[in-house]
């Protein structure tokens, strides 16, 4: 069964030091607030646990990968209700090949990476494929006749949606169990966690973590942006790729994966009039593309048939949870296995993921309070996704 809390809390709520209502910007758990977003202490509501509680669930959007997408949603809408059926594909054809017999575990990594950077190839062709000839065509016609061709609306909007997808990314973790539980595989793109909580013989409990993140805290991907663009001082700059975006791995962004003539004939065109300038400040530095790559770390984790009597939690969160979490995460989820082992009614509800992110945010009414209810214009937390997996 999985159970989880999509990414709502920094988007859809956009969210003391004393008893009083009052809320700095560094008493806000994975706050990106700070001074210059004050005055400060700002104002906030005190809710009681019940309301804090009823407010904190309807706040969330339940859904099944996790996803973490940046600019915009669209990408990450596209990705988990397309993401599963090109899997499926895949791993029907690898198992039609085998006949019957067993795939082998590196066999099946390496299919969910075929499989999702496939997906992610897909974003960028379909839109190319709707001008023949290519990008090379594209770069010596007409805007107004590029601008005709995406913006469809008057006939359904399909080109449009597609060179939508372009503009935006998601990060990316997505879990992969085969039918008898006995292996995991993890694919990870951005910088999502994965966290394996196994039950011991000795009634205590293993925490491991089964990703690392592809972003620029990584020194091993920051050197193999470098490697991959030798001569290029700024592919990677204030430990971001091309000095604008975190993730080095992920889905869609486009931007980052093909020539600049692609965004500035194609996407341009699709929004005409906008303001460019922060598009081409990164795109005067996109010499030899793709900086951000699709391409998958995939994770195999043995679960054990032996080991089926024991309990196994599989937690895939977006770095928008670690973040409200800070160092205190493995004491969070260890209050969260006290809530589950106790059978109590944590946050009244018996959605782990949510009694996950009640823990995360403070574990009462006050703190949690603080984040649905602080009077700002401007956001302070990031999207937060969780997903609990029961294995």
């Amino acid at each position: 069964m999985i159970m989880s809390v999509g990414s709502v809390v920094g988007r859809q709520v956009q969210a003391a030091r004393s008893s009083s209502s009052q809320v700095w910007y560094d008493d806000i758990p994975g706050s990106i607030c700070g001074p210059e977003d004050g005055p400060w202490p700002r104002t906030f509501t005190r809710l009681s646990t019940s309301e804090a509680r009823t407010r904190l669930a309807q706040a969330s959007d339940p859904q099944s990968m996790s996803y973490a997408g940046h600019l915009g949603d669209a990408t990450v809408e596209h990705a988990a209700y397309h993401m599963p059926i090109i899997v499926r594909e895949f791993l029907e054809e690898i198992t039609r090949k085998h006949r019957g017999r067993a795939v082998p575990p590196p066999l099946i990594a390496d299919m969910f990476s075929s499989a999702i950077r496939a997906f992610d190839d897909a974003i960028a062709n379909d839109v190319l494929e709707l001008f023949p000839g290519g990008l090379q065509s594209v770069r010596n016609m007409p805007d107004d006749e590029i601008y005709t061709t995406l913006n469809d609306h008057a006939t359904g909007g399909q080109n449009f949606k597609k060179a939508r997808l372009c503009m935006y990314g998601t990060t990316a973790l997505v879990a992969l169990v085969d039918p008898d539980h006995e292996n995991l595989w993890l694919a990870n793109l951005g910088d999502c966690q994965g966290v394996m909580i196994s039950e011991t013989d000795h009634r205590t409990w293993n925490f491991e973590i089964l990703t690392t993140s592809h972003n620029g805290t990584n020194e091993h991907e920051v050197q193999r942006v470098k490697s991959e663009h030798p001569g290029e001082s700024e592919c990677v700059d204030d430990d971001r790729v091309l000095g604008a975006i975190a993730p080095f791995r992920c889905i869609g962004d486009t931007p980052f994966k093909q020539p600049p003539e692609f965004t500035r004939r194609i996407l341009y065109n699709l929004f005409p009039g906008q303001d460019t300038s922060p598009w081409e400040e990164f795109l005067v530095r996109n010499l030899t593309p793709p900086y951000i790559s699709a391409m998958a770390e995939v994770t195999h984790y043995p679960l054990g048939a032996s080991q089926k009597r024991l309990r196994k939690y599989l937690v895939l969160a977006s770095d928008g949870f670690t973040d409200i979490c800070g160092e205190a995460q493995r004491s969070v989820i260890e209050w969260w296995l006290q809530c589950v082992e106790s059978g109590s009614a944590c946050c009244e509800t018996d959605n782990r993921a949510l009694q996950l992110l009640w823990q995360g945010l403070g574990g009462d009414a006050v703190h949690v309070s603080k984040v649905l209810t602080v009077d700002l214009d401007v956001p302070w937390l990031d999207d937060v996704s969780i997903i609990v997996q029961s294995l």
